[in-house]
């Protein structure tokens, strides 16, 4: 069944954080330690004490019979800040139907270059869809460091 594919609503934010969650905790387990998980997604729920920065961006999520599945979001400078799907809907096509939909407005906003700062478990999908590597990147995060990689897009790959 293909999901919905739909704008993000702020009262979204709970079931996107814990999308995020599983995310990170689950599915990125064969690429990242336990601890290093641990300081990525510290805790499942949304901490309503912060602003919600997915509201200032475009953002669009998967949904499948009521239940959000997935999410991505592009900033305004055609960064691609959030990308991330539920463990079981890996390799089922759901990331890239939310890709589709921000690279449509990434085109129809006329964006020369987008960049991403993609994980090791995300580095396959960007590369497959034209991504280049710039730099393997150290980050730093609550403690552990985590490899990641900055990697780039060029208007004329950006793609619908």
């Amino acid at each position: 069944m293909t999901p919905l594919i739909r704008p993000y609503h702020p009262q979204d934010r709970a079931a996107c954080a814990a999308v995020f969650y599983r995310a990170v905790r689950e599915g990125a387990a064969e690429y990242y330690s336990t601890d290093q998980r641990a300081a990525w997604a510290l805790a499942s729920a949304p901490d309503d004490a912060t602003p919600d920065r997915l509201l200032n961006q475009h953002c669009r999520v998967a949904e499948q019979d009521g239940q959000i599945i997935g999410f991505m979001s592009l900033t305004a400078e055609g960064y691609l800040d959030m990308a991330f799907v539920l463990p079981e809907a890996k390799g089922t096509g759901v990331a890239d139907a939310l890709y589709r939909a921000l690279m449509k407005r990434a085109k129809q906003d006329n964006m020369t270059t987008l960049t991403v700062h993609a994980s090791l478990g995300a580095r396959k999908f960007f590369e497959k869809h034209g991504w280049q590597i710039d730099c393997r990147e150290q980050h730093p995060v609550n403690g552990q460091t985590l490899e990641r990689f900055h990697m780039s897009l060029m208007q004329k790959d950006i793609a619908t």
